[in-house]
């Protein structure tokens, strides 16, 4: 039974929708155009590259945590990843302003957008920017596959100069076209209340925002410190920077060894984490823990073993090592 009427010229939902169409499909194609045409942000090891923004993703991320990981772990799958991503987002952005294929662009934008709120729906500074892109971009497609896309499109230009392939059923699902006979209440009602339990869950999960203390975890950085290994003149331990801004990085001006008593054992300065050897520090992701002009850079997401040469002292039972931070932040843990 065809649930179309195969003609776009009275779909006026589609027409209703037009500015959707334009914004969201602009959004998308317009990182294709910053990452390629404006700049280009898909050449590894160079700034700016967005396989290490995609690493800021991965300490928060929820549900695909180990799929970011294996990603920024392994260099050429990400660059190879990174491109298919960038090249999705320009047709699914270009198909969609055009109104070409409305309905399966649609689906592409929905994808898209579950991707981005499940990855970095926890980033945002201000505003909690990436969650509200992530749900408004699912709620979006959702509405787009229901209206498809009206007179200004080229799915209506190809219905109206009744090219034969609008005259498939294939088309009328992933093109355009207004729905007749089918009886759409329920469906809509049960992917709008789906779709209204995502943005609260998600909400919640990741801000606090239903109920609760609020939190934002992109405002302060924070360190985790892990795997402390102490082998005779050698202090080894991992650092993994899971919060905070993800276009500044957390500055460490100072490391210290602390016995019980809080006695300083030794110390390394900012102009000493300046000029850090590099053989001591090994970076786990692509996103990498460097040297600075004053400190050592600790970027979103980066996570790396350090190695500190304490041959010149001793380390006595309930020792702490101590990371300090150009902000004042300090963290600590038990040196065992």
């Amino acid at each position: 039974m065809n649930s179309f009427k195969n003609n776009n010229l009275d779909n006026n939902a589609g027409l209703f929708t037009l500015t959707l169409r334009l914004v969201v499909g602009w959004t998308y194609f317009s990182a294709f155009w910053r990452r390629l045409i404006l700049e280009n942000k898909l050449t590894i090891d160079e700034a700016g590259y967005i396989g290490e923004k995609f690493n800021h993703f991965l300490p928060n991320a929820l549900g695909i945590k180990p799929l970011i990981e294996y990603l920024v772990t392994n260099p050429e799958q990400l660059h190879t990843a990174m491109v298919a991503f960038t090249v999705i987002e320009a047709i699914v952005g270009l198909f969609i302003m055009l109104g070409l294929f409305t309905r399966l662009m649609s689906i592409g934008v929905f994808g898209l957008a579950m991707g981005i709120l499940l990855g970095s729906g926890w980033l945002g500074t201000t505003c909690l920017d990436e969650w509200q892109i992530g749900v408004l971009g699912i709620a979006t497609g959702f509405t787009l596959f229901f209206t498809g896309s009206g007179v200004f499109s080229l799915d209506n230009y190809f219905i109206r100069t009744q090219k034969s392939f609008t005259k498939k059923q294939w088309f009328l699902w992933l093109g355009s076209g207004a729905f007749t006979k089918m009886n759409l209440k329920a469906v809509v009602l049960v992917g709008s209340l789906f779709i209204f339990g995502i943005t609260l869950f998600t909400n919640q999960y990741f801000h606090g925002g239903v109920f609760g203390k609020l939190h934002n975890k992109s405002v302060k950085p924070k360190i985790e410190i892990t795997a402390i290994k102490h082998e005779q003149s050698l202090l080894t331990f991992d650092i993994f920077r899971v919060e905070g801004a993800d276009v500044y990085g957390s500055f460490l001006i100072g490391i210290e060894i602390l016995d019980k008593e809080n006695k300083v054992l030794k110390s390394w300065t900012m102009e000493q984490l300046a000029n850090y050897p590099a053989e001591n520090i090994h970076n786990y992701y692509v996103a990498k823990i460097k040297t600075g002009a004053h400190s050592l850079v600790v970027p979103l997401g980066a996570k790396a073993r350090i190695s500190l040469n304490i041959k010149d002292i001793d380390i006595p039972e309930k020792s702490r090592l101590k990371l300090i931070d150009i902000s004042g932040i300090e963290w600590q843990q038990p040196i065992k």
